[in-house]
């Protein structure tokens, strides 16, 4: 059974939303210490702020899944994204729970290696840890944001992963550009995560729990209702691979079929 595991796969996607965590530290305390001129005007447009978060994280995102090594996982770096493809039939239960358990393994060992060098400028205002919880609109609609931003990232992944070789390819770019575009205009309303690993890892650091199972329950519900739709829609046989980067010499554990995509 022990032989049956795919090891590596699991450290890599532990490495992976680890390296992606400690990246969004060390973006989020150089914000935070942009010298005058540019340091006041960027608080006083936080939306310019955003911005800039976004790509920089999308880009992170992006050299991930590109990566040889994100190439060879998969590249999920997100429990839910993982449920999701195991619920799917592309993921074997074994393989899935490993993968969460790295996940968030990785996701909280990232960001404390981060807390420990940045200290205060990362843990303290303004940005307290990249805690992510409800914004002023209150907790229904954080609620609401988190589910709509998984459904429609998920969705977007299925259907640009699932139409054919020539396009498939850049499945890894348009999560991307989605996670750029969601930390730019929707992090106001749930502090966009997603993702339940990367949210215990900043509340661990942050000490900040608020509202945590909007963070644990949104994102796998978005997620499995865009599955829900895209094989109701498709049909199951219409998913043919659970990588978001289907290239590189080692085979495939995720059930594949991608030599059937035309």
């Amino acid at each position: 059974m022990i032989r049956d595991l795919h090891w590596r796969h699991y450290a890599i996607e532990a490495w992976g939303l680890g390296t992606f965590m400690l990246v969004a530290g060390a973006v989020a305390v150089a914000l935070g210490a942009v010298p005058a001129p540019f340091g006041p005007w960027l608080r006083e447009h936080p939306l310019a702020a955003r911005a800039i978060f976004g790509i920089a994280m999308g880009t992170t995102a992006a050299s991930i899944v590109y990566s040889p090594w994100g190439a060879r996982s998969g590249a999920h770096l997100n429990p839910a994204v993982t449920l999701t493809y195991s619920l799917l039939g592309k993921l074997r239960k074994a393989d899935a729970i490993a993968y969460a358990l790295a996940q968030f393994a990785g996701g909280a060992i990232g960001f404390s290696i981060i807390a420990a060098s940045a200290g205060a400028p990362l843990l303290g205002p303004p940005a307290h840890a990249i805690v992510t919880r409800p914004g002023t609109t209150g907790t229904a609609v954080a609620f609401i944001a988190e589910a709509t931003i998984s459904f429609l990232l998920m969705s977007v992944v299925l259907i640009v992963s699932n139409l054919s070789k020539s396009i498939s390819r850049y499945t890894g770019l348009v999560a991307a550009a989605l996670i750029a575009l969601f930390i730019t205009f929707e992090a106001p309303l749930s502090g966009m995560s997603m993702n339940p690993a990367r949210t215990l890892a900043s509340a661990l650091q942050g000490r900040d729990f608020t509202d945590i199972w909007v963070y644990f329950t949104a994102p796998p519900l978005g997620m499995l209702l865009a599955a829900a739709a895209f094989v109701t829609l498709r049909g199951r046989g219409a998913v043919f691979c659970g990588r978001f980067n289907h290239t590189g010499p080692h085979p495939c554990i995720f059930r594949c079929n991608y030599d059937r995509l035309a």
